[in-house]
């Protein structure tokens, strides 16, 4: 009993962990869209810096998550939450990654901004925010239904890059002397999509810590 209580706790600390963790990246995503609308290079400076404390963070995680494999030896859906845990934070690191390449994106623009040209970038954003947020909820709370609900939001941010695609398409007819400022955008929606992807991944991870399934095939 003692050793169940013990346990418990450990997950507990990891879950604070995790939501620690995605706090961290979700401001990330914030943060460099906010220094991308005001071309606030400073800004984008600290998300780059910062980007080393999600790699930390990651690292602390992975550590308490062999720990409780070795010293606990959980078994069944024990050991699937800690695994899936090992398997979110890869993720997160990774949409930790992708918010400091916006911010690199956002030192690289030069001249006139044509942000408001684009102005479906801060809605993608915010779609794919949540989605981590959801996602990393939908893990701690043990809760399938709203792990479902952020994978079919992924379908609005693949509809907004599209968007996004033809408004940078109407802005280089209309200024062709712009050509690297409007791939440096694109790729700024890019790295959101991947950023929805990789919520996508976490929400997928969270099923098989549920039912043992990954992308419906069952594995234990």
């Amino acid at each position: 009993m003692a050793a169940r209580v013990s346990f418990d706790h450990e997950l507990e600390l990891l879950n604070i962990d995790l939501i620690k963790m995605g706090s961290m990246v979700e401001n990330a995503i914030e943060s460099s869209i906010s220094a991308f609308k005001n071309q606030d290079n400073e800004a984008a400076k600290n998300i780059i810096a910062g980007d080393s404390e999600v790699d930390d963070i990651e690292k602390r995680i992975e550590t308490r998550c062999l720990s409780l494999i070795l010293r606990q030896q959980p078994v069944a859906k024990d050991l699937r939450k800690i695994s899936t845990a090992l398997k979110m934070i890869t993720d997160m690191e990774r949409i930790g990654d992708n918010a400091s390449d916006i911010a690199e994106l956002t030192m690289r623009i030069q001249g006139d901004h044509i942000y408001t040209s684009v102005e479906h970038i801060p809605m993608m954003a915010q779609i794919a925010s949540q989605m981590v947020h959801d996602a990393i909820s939908s893990f701690v709370r043990n809760d399938l239904e709203l792990s479902n609900a952020t994978i079919q939001r992924d379908d609005e941010v693949d509809e907004l890059f599209n968007v996004i695609k033809e408004e940078l398409v109407d802005i280089l007819k209309k200024s062709a002397d712009i050509p690297d400022n409007v791939i440096d955008f694109l790729m700024i929606a890019k790295y959101l999509e991947r950023i929805a992807d990789h919520a996508v991944n976490i929400c997928e991870w969270v099923e098989f810590s549920q039912t043992g399934e990954h992308k419906h095939t069952k594995i234990v």
